[in-house]
């Protein structure tokens, strides 16, 4: 009797556990289809004001405020900030990380996550300036090159930390930790592409079209590269049952 108890018991446990983890697998589902169509629909919508209405509301209120905070300590502060999505950084960051993770045995594929990610991102970046062709803010407190739209700061960064956010996500097992991970790396995202408004060397819609293309970007190529992964571990699987 107590053994059947037991095992009802047993059953019941695991019935919720089930349950509990199929409702946060949907949860996440949803969230993360929630994201992929909303950055798509960002990225139309900024595309749609720029060049099919051709409205400056947005950008005008966006360095408006931005001239609003503007000190010298502000200034610095976004110069050190703005490295951290600048190409240099980016070059140097992706293969520092990729090299990291390829000395690691278990996280050797995220090596070609980081690359392939890097890479696919700038290249989509710089496509899309080529074809927008808008030019810079005349106004910017530092000389850049190429074209405006959209952001590539906001864009690859964006991805890269993105993709750094993600890997934490699915990696660090303590929750709060999990979740002080993330929203420390969300804020550098926002910052990183703020910095390019105050610095005035990006329009804001710019860089909400940057944001939007990269987490639209950065999720297609995780889940090719995650089915990529799937797909060797089992041809590595059958070479070992061999």
């Amino acid at each position: 009797m107590k053994n059947a108890e037991s095992m009802q018991t047993e059953v019941e446990e695991t019935a919720k556990k089930t349950g509990t983890a199929i409702k946060v697998v949907t949860l996440q589902m949803v969230v993360a289809w929630a994201v992929f169509v909303g950055s798509a629909l960002l990225f139309f919508w900024m595309t749609a004001v720029v060049f099919v209405e051709q409205e400056k509301e947005l950008d005008q209120a966006a360095f408006a405020f931005a001239g609003d905070i503007t000190t010298p300590e502000t200034t610095d502060a976004m110069y050190f900030i703005t490295f951290f999505g600048s190409k240099n950084f980016l070059i140097f960051g992706s293969l520092g990380l990729a090299l990291l993770f390829f000395i690691f045995k278990k996280w050797r594929f995220y090596s070609l996550k980081v690359i392939a990610i890097a890479a696919t991102t700038t290249l989509f970046n710089q496509s899309m300036k080529l074809l927008f062709a808008r030019p810079r803010p005349e106004t910017a407190f530092l000389e850049q090159g190429g074209n405006s739209f959209p952001s590539g700061h906001a864009m690859i960064g964006g991805a890269f930390w993105g993709l750094l956010m993600y890997l934490l996500w699915t990696n660090v097992q303590n929750r709060w930790l999990r979740w002080f991970l993330s929203l420390l790396l969300g804020i550098l995202i926002f910052l990183i592409g703020f910095s390019r408004v105050y610095l005035n060397v990006h329009y804001a819609s710019d860089v909400l079209a940057g944001w939007a293309a990269g987490i639209f970007w950065l999720m297609i190529s995780i889940y090719l590269l995650n089915k990529l992964q799937k797909r060797m571990g089992r041809k590595v699987d059958k070479e070992l049952s061999r």
